[in-house]
């Protein structure tokens, strides 16, 4: 996934969830945050971050955040970008052999998972894609707050597979050379309960890292998944 026009600036503050203040060229600018999670660890004061100029003229704000330096990592942040590069990498065929549908945004029971797939064998399923960025000493952690709604994907997923679906959960690691990924239990435990319910019950848990430079994500590589 490519971005126009990046540019480097300096990381102020952050008002509110959808906005932050950086300095650019020498002066205070307000962007809008591609990431409504909380990302206390990677927008420091004075830290480095890249903007991707947005394409509505009409927009209150010209740019939006899309990385941040995090010491020698380059963390992408844009929350949109993760199911972009997956289904760059799904269509290559990398995901499941022979795929012939790949229908984003698709509603099944009480929930709306990112993809549902079929293959040339007859072979179907669902796929729910969570983008992670917390990193804690090259380990990747997902979530980085409390996520009820995450919670809910995973037991849903479960519910397809009693059905006769396959289903999935992928971590996109929206940075690079990462030991391993693991569910975050100290911030919210019941995720880590939920999700390893799921891959018990059949639900495959994939971690895939990613090549991350300002202006572009490129899904790379898998990454040991520890439940």
């Amino acid at each position: 996934m490519q971005y126009s026009s990046v540019t480097p600036a300096t990381f102020l503050s952050r008002p509110n969830r959808f906005v932050a203040r950086v300095l650019l060229d020498g002066e205070p600018q307000t962007v809008h945050v591609k990431n409504t999670g909380r990302c206390r660890e990677l927008l420091v004061p004075g830290t480095t971050v890249y903007l991707a100029a947005g394409d509505n003229p009409a927009r209150k704000t010209k740019y939006d955040l899309v990385a941040v330096e995090k010491g020698p990592l380059l963390v992408n942040m844009d929350s949109q970008a993760t199911n972009k590069v997956f289904a760059e990498w799904a269509r290559t065929g990398a995901f499941r052999p022979g795929l012939t549908l790949l229908r984003p945004e698709t509603v099944w029971g009480n929930s709306r998972f990112d993809f549902y797939w079929e293959a040339a064998d007859g072979r179907k399923g669902f796929v729910e894609v969570k983008g992670v960025t917390l990193e804690e000493g090259g380990h990747a952690r997902f979530p980085d707050a409390p996520t009820l709604r995450g919670v809910k994907h995973l037991e849903e997923l479960a519910r397809c597979r009693s059905e006769g679906y396959e289903a999935a959960v992928c971590f996109v690691l929206q940075m690079a050379g990462m030991v391993d990924f693991a569910p975050n239990d100290v911030t919210h435990p019941a995720f880590g309960e939920a999700l390893r319910r799921a891959a018990e019950h059949g639900v495959e848990v994939l971690a895939m890292e990613c090549d991350v430079t300002p202006d572009s994500l490129t899904l790379a590589r898998p990454v040991p998944v520890k439940l």
